[in-house]
């Protein structure tokens, strides 16, 4: 009874006190919104270099553009640099060398969170952009499209299928590190955990508490992306 009476208490006052539950729901929404303003901005970022460094590795033999080299340079580093150091070194330099004086460090996780994906998505995207097969994209071109109309058309349509796997799991891996941004102050799910913590002097169930959570939307983009692939693949046998 005494052990009863204790994981009650406990188990109250991390959730059900002053209406702490309401806490880790807004946590939940705060990291939730990371993950999507991260996620945008990492595929943006991503789809970008990923074409530029397609477009220069595309290059006919002879040819070659300056300016394109310059932008590939650039796109190459970028990925080197943020896909070989670790994500918290990243949003620690975010927060106290790059954007010291912005007091949003939500803001300032978020946008180190983007730009930290775009490098992986990058990556992501110019494999499938290359996975396609070559001759889809001198046919385009015996169409009279452009080489950003062959693109569009032809060949982003076909690599979005074998890359959608990747992307999941990306966006996946995504929220989670979402956990790292309380690091810098930001308010997401583990600085609310940690917030009941110092109150309650009971740190336990609040961090099983946002695990379970982090769990249940893991579960569950898991079994959408699971969907959306089967769909995929359906539609491919009708065609």
């Amino acid at each position: 009874m005494d052990l009863w009476t204790d994981f009650t208490r406990k188990f109250q006052a991390a959730f059900v006190t002053g209406d702490r539950w309401k806490l880790y729901l807004g946590g939940l929404l705060s990291t939730l919104e990371l993950t999507v303003f991260a996620l945008a901005l990492g595929t943006v970022l991503g789809v970008i270099v990923a074409v530029l460094r397609s477009a220069h590795d595309q290059q006919r033999l002879g040819q070659h553009n300056p300016i394109l080299a310059v932008l590939n340079a650039v796109c190459k580093v970028y990925t080197t640099v943020i896909r070989g150091t670790p994500m918290l070194v990243q949003l620690l330099i975010w927060r106290f060398v790059i954007l010291p004086t912005v007091r949003d460090y939500t803001l300032v996780g978020a946008l180190g969170l983007g730009i930290n994906s775009g490098a992986y998505v990058a990556e992501i995207v110019r494999g499938g952009l290359m996975s396609v097969d070559a001759g889809q994209s001198e046919a385009g071109r015996s169409l009279g499209l452009g080489y950003l109309d062959t693109m569009r058309f032809i060949i982003i349509p076909q690599a979005f299928k074998n890359i959608l796997p990747s992307l999941g799991n990306e966006f996946i891996t995504l929220l989670k590190d979402t956990s790292l941004v309380s690091a810098i102050g930001g308010a997401e799910l583990v600085y609310y955990a940690q917030s009941v913590g110092s109150r309650t002097y009971e740190v336990m169930f609040p961090y099983i508490g946002i695990a379970i959570l982090y769990l249940i939307v893991v579960m569950f983009l898991t079994w959408l992306q699971g969907r959306l692939e089967r769909r995929l693949r359906q539609s491919d046998r009708r065609s």
